[in-house]
């Protein structure tokens, strides 16, 4: 019972906290996922050194990935002179290259591989984000007001798909759930709750349009169809690195919920497609 209380307030805080942050201006858009991004890849670069042939230095690590939020930040809002914020990144980068040339390490290949993939499995789709808060315009415009409120709730439509896919496959396919999705890696999964997870959230993307005529309502469900699948991929992926490290979550940071990959899995691979989706088809 304690447990689950537990779980519920960290719930709450956190819709509460992701919510607001995304909704309330750029400026905490941006504090929101600097830090998000920031903890995220900590916490990759820290699960992925437990293996014994694997050294990633996780400060570096962690900072060139939120210079690349931060990059991405400036470059997506048109501030004059934004990519200089990707000069750290950049530095960052060939610190850690060069670096596997003198400290002698067991494996440089993995750390490079363990690095790199930090910046483009975790720090880069949180980046992409910045692409849809302001999608197309810059903060000067005269109209900026609203591109921000339109672009921050593309980002937040994104993770209303993502908390009711998983809500919608957890309740159809623990009433429904006989075919396992994806038995090797998760077996709690099943094609059932994949589709209950679907249709809710196909019937909340008709409800957007109406309510948020942003995009037509075909856009919004196909959107809603993206983000579905690449985020049940996503969530398999994590699924896959866990049970390679042969841990259970990826971190304690947020009682009852695990950690950072455990909470955001879904969306590293949702993000992208999502963006390419609107960017290619709806052509934002």
């Amino acid at each position: 019972m304690k447990n689950l209380i537990i779980r519920t307030i960290t719930g709450i805080v956190f819709l509460a906290v992701m919510i607001i942050g995304i909704l309330h201006s750029p400026v905490t858009f941006g504090v929101l996922f600097t830090i998000i991004t920031s903890f995220t890849v900590w916490e990759f670069t820290g699960i992925v050194n437990m293996r014994s042939n694997v050294s990633v230095n996780r400060f570096i690590c962690t900072v060139a990935g939120g210079c690349l939020f931060v990059g991405f930040f400036g470059y997506a809002a048109g501030i004059a002179g934004a990519g200089v914020l990707f000069v750290p990144w950049l530095l960052s980068m060939i610190y850690m290259i060069v670096g596997e040339l003198y400290l002698q390490r067991e494996s440089p290949l993995n750390n490079w591989a363990y690095a790199m993939m930090s910046q483009i499995y975790v720090a880069l789709p949180f980046s992409l984000l910045c692409l849809l808060e302001f999608h197309g315009s810059a903060l000067q415009t005269t109209n900026s007001t609203d591109v921000a409120v339109h672009g921050s709730w593309l980002v937040l439509a994104i993770y209303i798909f993502l908390w009711l896919n998983d809500t919608g496959a957890y309740c159809v396919g623990s009433l429904l759930g006989r075919h396992k999705l994806f038995p090797r890696v998760s077996p709690g999964k099943s094609w059932e709750g994949s589709i209950g997870g679907a249709v809710v959230c196909i019937a909340v993307s008709l409800l957007l349009a109406h309510y948020l005529p942003i995009l037509r309502p075909m856009e919004w469900v196909l959107f809603a169809l993206v983000v579905v699948v690449f985020g049940t991929w996503g969530d398999l992926v994590e699924s896959l690195i866990k049970r390679q490290l042969g841990i259970k979550d990826s971190g304690n940071i947020l009682p009852g919920h695990g950690g950072m990959l455990d909470r955001f899995d879904s969306s590293l691979l949702a993000i992208p497609a999502a963006v390419a989706y609107l960017y290619t088809v709806v052509l934002l």
